[in-house]
């Protein structure tokens, strides 16, 4: 059985995974996955000719965000997600009344995981288009909807909907399978869906604060506390919640450990005493960190990696993540991994270093007048946002780099897991501001966003005029989306790495360029001195 996926950066060789996935998805896994999302545009096209479905909506998020990077690794999981979507593309046949004659819509999927793992073979992503730019196109496109799928799940988990977006989400799923649309159409559906993720993230944002707090600048210990432990991994704050509020009284300390680690900076998660530090750093050091922490273990959302035999036992998943063999947590009774860290060996009393995090954009614009005060004083000199997502493969150190080389009048905007390349180093401040700020999760690039807005309007200049770059990492699918929702913005001169995605021609790059001025890094130095002069 073969595969051939390049959805993210460690795609094998530059070009695509084609006998394993880099991030341990075998291939009957891909072609599952393949299907699924064959399924979803099936299903599209009817669920685009009717009325919201609550029901069908939910489920197009979820299936669509189980298919991002390091998210479920279960054939047989995916195998019912596949027998859902049908179920629901009949239904919506049904009520849409719609009489739609192409392959598409007439799919139907084996009765077995061995027949619908044959059918998803037929359907891989080199089967889109046969034109390779076109095809290009509606892979970012694809990569986009995932990337926004995983922000969306994260708002309607805290209630939040928007039925435009949803919309939006049926309309491009069902523009994939019409072989009448050009290369400039789906350039379009991609501006849209950039458009759109702005939107997604406004959503949870608000939903974040209103819940739990605008989020306040917060020092997080990096070391243990003695006593028994609970590590969360993931993305999602309202599972955190939940755990936090079963765990009171019960002597479990809580620990972050990845893109869980802004949660610290919520009044209305920071307010548990138990939460007492974050663990390790981003998601592909999991496999050295894991096997060093004695307590229970827990995944909310993706980045996942192939568990060690000496974890194994005490890791649980959560949500739309899974792995064959580790026990899933369904719902939101945590008694079984509380139990399980009952059960474990204590943590050490061991403090460690304090960081900050907790710089969102309401705290950081409460102290705009400093910032635009230290401006136009030429105190600072420039703003870099370096940020994104981080990765095992090589090149990554360009952006510890980057970080340490900025001139000392300059600040350092970060988010996602990306910081964790420089975020424990010591980068002073100017006037009192800190140099570097965390701003949060990967998708506080809407707390970045509306930064940049203000100090634009501040200035009275464009965001593109702003003393202002964006030097980014990307890996996976919310990385395409946030870069979508920048380019639809209109922002240019973005420097992207540690390498190019595979799945740009050059014909796309080209147009990148041409209309972006987007640029792959170089070194450190170099693009310090091609931006700063």
């Amino acid at each position: 059985m073969s595969m051939f996926c390049n959805q993210c950066e460690q795609a094998a060789n530059g070009t695509g995974c084609n006998i394993s996935g880099v991030c341990g998805k075998k291939p009957d896994v891909a072609a599952l996955q393949d299907h699924l999302l064959y399924g979803l545009k099936s299903l599209a096209l009817y669920a685009d000719k009717m009325g919201r479905d609550a029901e069908i909506d939910r489920f197009t998020i979820e299936a669509l965000f189980s298919t991002v990077t390091n998210v479920d690794f279960d054939p047989e999981d995916i195998g019912k997600l596949i027998q859902n979507c049908y179920a629901l593309k009949e239904k919506a046949k049904a009520a849409s009344g719609a009489a739609i004659v192409c392959p598409v819509a007439d799919w139907k999927p084996a009765a077995d995981l061995a027949g619908m793992v044959a059918q998803g073979e037929q359907h891989g992503i080199n089967t889109q288009h046969i034109n390779e730019d076109i095809r290009s196109v509606i892979e970012i496109l694809m990569y986009g909807l995932k990337g926004m799928s995983a922000y969306m799940d994260h708002a309607m988990i805290l209630g939040r909907n928007n039925d435009e977006v949803m919309a939006f989400f049926q309309k491009a799923l069902a523009a994939t399978t019409d072989p009448a649309l050009g290369l400039m159409d789906f350039v379009g559906l991609c501006m849209e869906c950039g458009k759109q993720n702005l939107t997604v993230m406004a959503l949870l944002d608000t939903a974040h604060n209103e819940t739990y707090g605008a989020p306040t600048p917060t020092p997080v210990n990096l070391g243990t506390k003695a006593g028994k432990g609970i590590l969360v991994t993931g993305h999602d704050l309202k599972m955190l919640e939940e755990l936090l509020k079963q765990t009171e009284g019960k002597g479990i300390n809580i620990y972050t450990h990845g893109e869980m680690l802004p949660a610290h900076g919520y009044p209305g998660l920071k307010k548990y005493p138990h939460l007492v530090a974050n663990y390790g750093g981003a998601w592909q050091d999991q496999a050295r960190e894991f096997p060093n922490f004695p307590g229970a273990i827990i995944f909310n959302t993706n980045c996942i990696q192939r568990p060690a035999d000496s974890y194994r036992d005490r890791l649980y998943t959560w949500g739309l993540v899974q792995w064959p063999g580790v026990k899933h947590i369904s719902g939101w009774d945590f008694s079984e991994v509380i139990n399980k860290a009952l059960e474990c060996p204590s943590l050490p009393e061991n403090p460690g270093q304090e960081i900050l995090t907790g710089f969102g954009h309401k705290a950081v614009l409460g102290v705009a007048d400093k910032v635009i005060a230290a401006v136009k004083a030429g105190q600072i000199k420039h703003f870099f946002l370096v940020g994104g997502c981080d990765g095992a493969k090589s090149g990554r150190n360009y952006y510890t780099e980057f970080a340490e080389k900025a001139p000392k009048d300059t600040v350092i905007l970060t988010l996602a897991c990306g910081k964790y390349r420089f975020n424990k180093l010591e980068f002073g401040d100017i006037g009192g501001i800190p140099r570097l700020l965390d701003i949060g999760q990967c998708n506080d690039a809407y707390s970045a966003i509306q930064i940049a807005v203000a100090l634009a309007g501040a200035f009275e200049c464009g965001v593109n005029d702003l003393p202002l770059s964006m030097i980014l990492s990307w890996y996976e699918q919310k990385a395409v989306v946030i870069l979508l929702t920048l380019l639809s913005l209109g922002i240019k001169d973005i420097r992207l790495g540690p390498s190019l995605p595979a799945f740009i021609t050059p014909n796309v790059l080209a147009f990148l360029v041409e209309n972006f001025n987007i640029m792959p890094i170089t070194t450190a130095e170099e693009d310090l001195k091609a931006i700063l002069g």
